[in-house]
């Protein structure tokens, strides 16, 4: 089953915006980037349309957030309805309109039925943020393999087949792809196997897309967070017996900003891949 709904700003709280053409996006002057000052060089200030995968909680409501606040549109897609509202309620205060979608991205069909009311409904969009994902530990020797299918749906399949579908549109716009990975996809420790080698694979398609599709100015950025404070990290602290303590964590809001930043940058660079770690190491 899916449910959507979107919202807009009232427009008494709107801001003026021209027609939406890439040539207009480039202005000189102030840094928009968090930490900078100004200088005397081009800079992005524009606004994202992004559709946004696990939207939900953690690090995809940050960046569904921080996108949001660009004054652009946002489609908000997870599985809990009433967690998706409650983050299109802090986004709607900021973007022009923002949709949530209901689906569990696990299975083809809704793979498919996202795909078609995003191409009616949500035409507007050139970002695409892959943070959907699921997570399990347990060795080689003893998790069983359908876990493994599982964890290859919703982290390899899932996004293969929508970035497939949604190409056509991205490449018309000149947009940006953006891969929410894990340091396990760089580098497996033990009991990761299954949960890593999803996160390899969606490296590596990462990587290839990159290459097919730069000639058309698109552009296909990876993050690579450590642990992060989100529920998953949470749960998974507490499977470990580990104290949980999120505040030597990344925070979801420094990926955010980092993902923002990134979609920002002027058409003269691009940004390939970000390893992003906690600032103290106490796990």
């Amino acid at each position: 089953m899916k449910l959507s709904l979107r919202l807009e700003r009232p427009s008494s709280a709107r801001r003026s915006h021209a027609p939406h053409r890439m040539g207009d996006r480039v202005r000189r002057g102030t840094s928009t980037l968090a930490g900078s000052n100004s200088f005397d060089g081009p800079m992005m200030n524009c606004e994202l349309n992004a559709v946004i995968t696990g939207a939900s909680s953690g690090i995809g409501k940050a960046i569904a957030i921080a996108i949001a606040s660009t004054g652009g549109s946002v489609c908000l897609v997870g599985r809990d309805l009433a967690r998706l509202r409650a983050v299109a309620d802090v986004a709607s205060t900021t973007a022009r309109t923002t949709a949530v979608y209901q689906a569990d991205l696990s299975t083809d069909r809704a793979v498919h039925d996202l795909v078609r009311y995003v191409k009616d409904d949500f035409e507007q969009f050139d970002t695409l943020v892959h943070c959907a994902g699921a997570h399990a530990t347990g060795s080689i020797e003893k998790m069983p393999v359908d876990q493994l299918d599982w964890l290859y749906r919703v982290n390899v399949r899932a996004p293969y087949a929508l970035t497939q579908a949604l190409l056509p549109e991205l490449t018309r716009r000149q947009g940006q792809i953006v891969f929410v990975n894990s340091s396990q996809g760089l580098q497996a420790r033990a009991n990761t196997g299954a949960y890593a080698a999803t996160k390899h694979a969606l490296k590596a398609i990462a990587d290839s897309l990159r290459a097919e599709v730069n000639p058309e100015r698109i552009r296909v950025f990876s993050i690579y967070p450590g642990r992060t404070a989100t529920p998953t990290i949470k749960a998974l602290c507490e499977g470990e017996e580990q104290v949980y303590r999120p505040e030597l964590l990344i925070q979801p809001e420094d990926i955010a900003l980092v993902v923002v930043n990134t979609l920002q940058l002027p058409r003269t660079a691009e940004i390939t891949n970000i390893e992003i770690r906690p600032l103290a190491k106490s796990y």
